[in-house]
């Protein structure tokens, strides 16, 4: 009994020492990119392989451009659609998390998130499309670590160039070439009201190029945008 009690205390502690090294790892990934671009994510990665299953040859659409390459008004759009208190919160939204619980809860399942930009950089970045503890624990962390060394700034400008805009189309772009036929820089006012509005499912809008919902959400996201600060 003794001698299991050991062995048990030796896993332990060995789970322990090697969850450490992970989060370590991951630190020192988020510390590299404050100067260094990532060019792939792990949610691009994981995409890439299923496009493969389909076609070997298959290839995402990607281009990483400077912060100051990316339409001003697409930074606005994203923050007024997808996290309007980006430049005040440390990481976490607790209002629009709550809201978002009692939403899901009155629905009786998953409809709404309540994740930051951060956060959603941080599963981005990092993690996988599943839903469990495990990994809203593991985001919530990697959130943090980001939160605590990039500014808000960086974090803008490394999601607006690794978020998925459609069937294999990564970062603002490639989705702007993609839909537009135009650069990042060069969106109007509209564009990027349209392409913050496609972010909740960006395959579905690719497949389906408008739908009264998506322009009425694009409607929506373009008044509120001009009221928003950027970094």
């Amino acid at each position: 009994m003794k001698y299991l009690g050991r062995l048990l205390g030796r896993v332990f502690v060995f789970a322990v020492a090697l969850l450490l090294i992970y989060q370590a790892w991951l630190f020192g990934h988020v510390v590299w990119w404050i100067w260094f671009d990532p060019q792939t994510t792990a949610f691009m990665d994981a995409r890439l392989e299923v496009l493969r299953k389909k076609n070997p040859r298959a290839q995402l659409q990607h281009e990483w451009v400077p912060y100051d390459k990316v339409s001003v008004h697409l930074k606005q759009a994203l923050i007024a659609a997808e996290d309007a208190k980006f430049l005040d919160h440390d990481g976490f939204d607790w209002e629009a998390i709550q809201q978002a619980a009692e939403k899901n809860l009155r629905r009786g399942r998953v409809v709404a998130g309540g994740s930051t930009i951060s956060q959603q950089l941080a599963k981005n970045l990092f993690l996988s499309s599943e839903r469990s503890p495990w990994r809203k624990l593991q985001e919530a962390a990697i959130t943090v670590m980001i939160e605590s060394v990039m500014s808000k700034r960086r974090i803008l400008e490394i999601y607006v160039n690794v978020i998925e805009w459609g069937e294999g189309v990564f970062g603002a772009e490639a989705a702007a070439r993609h839909y537009y036929g135009a650069t990042a820089r060069w969106l109007s006012p509209w564009q990027a009201a349209q392409l913050a509005a496609m972010v909740p499912r960006p395959r579905f809008y690719d497949r389906v190029r408008y739908t009264p919902l998506l322009d009425q959400r694009s409607a929506t996201i373009l008044d509120h945008m001009y009221h928003v600060q950027v970094p």
